[in-house]
Parts: C-alpha cells; structure tokens; sequence
C-alpha cells in the first residue's frame, strides 16, 4: 500500500529561496520546477503565507516518478517597507497518491494518514 510507504524526494528549480526585485509596482511572476525525484506518482499542493499578495498556478497536481512541472508564483503590487515581508514563504506538500488511484489530484490525499512531507521556500524581496 502506497500510504505505508514515506514520499520520495522532490527537487525545486530554485532550490532553496524565491527573490523578487523591485520595483514593486506591477505584478511580477516566478516560475519554479518541481520534479518528482522518487519512484512512486504524488500529489503535490502549494501554500503560501500571504495569500493577498502571491498566487500560484498551478495550486496543486500529480507527478509520476522523474515528471516535472513548471509552476508560476505571482507577486501582486505592493508598497515595499509599508507592509511586513519577513516571514513570507512557499510551502510544497506532496503525499503518496493511493494505488490504483487516477492521475487526478485529490485533496482527501492529504487529510488520511498517509505521510505528507514539505519543502518551504522563503521569498525574498530585493529593494
């Protein structure tokens, strides 16, 4: 059973941090890789800590063994030093998906007992 099992690894282009540069007065978008390095398909969702000001596309999805998707992220206009940026981050969750399950993402994935495991990526902000 696909649950018993601990998720593989996973590996994001960029690797450890997200950096938007300024100006901060038009929309900005970044594009992350996330690769399914291990050996069984996952479900994969993404969650950010400022949901006003960063969006994602895709939120969610499968990845089988090796497949990769490229995902943007959006930066909405702000005003930079007015509103607090420190603890801004992308957060990758994936789970196994269950055997024999379709290559449809299925939020209930995520809510049994099966193992999630995550990736956080900070976002940095260059003035």
């Amino acid at each position: 059973m696909a649950q018993s099992v601990p998720p593989g690894d996973i590996t994001t282009q960029p690797g450890t941090k997200i950096v938007f540069n300024a100006p901060y007065d038009d929309k900005h978008t970044y594009h992350i890789k996330i690769i399914n390095a291990g050996g069984r398909r996952i479900g994969w969702a993404i969650k950010t800590t400022n949901m006003k000001r960063h969006g994602v596309d895709p939120p969610c999805g499968v990845l089988d063994p090796k497949e990769a998707v490229l995902m943007a992220v959006s930066c909405d206009s702000f005003q930079f030093g007015q509103e607090d940026t420190n603890n801004d981050r992308i957060t990758i969750e994936w789970t196994n998906t269950p055997d024999g399950a379709a290559k449809q993402f299925r939020r209930e994935w995520f809510q049994g007992d099966g193992m999630v495991r995550r990736k956080n990526l900070p976002i940095e902000y260059n003035p």
